[in-house]
């Protein structure tokens, strides 16, 4: 039975790959960095989510942003490697038997393990794409700024998307009691 919770989880799939094809992918702070979001449809999928599932959807993920953006298979290969990654990732910083039905958010993990944990799955994607993308170490510190400005820049964006998120579910909560 399709449930509510797919058709949202559809939605900001295609929201998210239409903001970054049309709007972030031309912006370009400092020549170096460019804010990735289109991750955080993978940092927010359920906790409990099947590691086939969470690849095919990482792959389904990085190979549209691929086919809009001209790139040949290096956001799907680095959005697979994250999907990957993923559940490791979440052991680090919290059990995922504590969250069995839940995604992860501000609200359930607060807000120094939800920033730790975005700021390491932003870290490994943006370290794999660089990678594939530059294809050398040649430029060891333009690569490492690259890292480091993409990671900061797209930090900032997925709290400012948790933010509004999080304040909309608290109003809805307000609003029922």
């Amino acid at each position: 039975m399709f449930r509510i919770s797919s058709l949202r989880y559809i939605l900001m799939f295609i929201i998210l790959v239409l903001l970054q094809v049309v709007i972030l992918n031309s912006i370009s702070f400092l020549s170096f960095a460019i804010p990735l979001v289109y991750i955080y449809f993978i940092i927010k999928l359920p906790i409990r989510l099947s590691q086939s599932a969470m690849l095919l959807l990482g792959f389904a993920l990085g190979f549209a942003i691929d086919i809009f953006s001209n790139t040949p298979g290096i956001n799907a290969a680095a959005t697979t490697l994250l999907a990957m990654v993923r559940r490791p990732i979440m052991s680090i910083f919290f059990l995922t038997e504590d969250y069995a039905e839940t995604e992860p958010a501000i609200s359930t993990l607060g807000i120094s393990t939800f920033v730790k944990y975005i700021i390491l799955m932003l870290l490994v994607h943006i370290i794999a794409l660089v990678v594939l993308e530059s294809f050398s170490f040649f430029n060891i510190k333009l690569i490492l700024l690259r890292v480091v400005c993409s990671t900061a820049i797209s930090a900032v964006l997925i709290l400012g998307f948790e933010g509004f998120s999080t304040s909309k579910q608290s109003n809805k909560t307000w609003r029922k009691v």
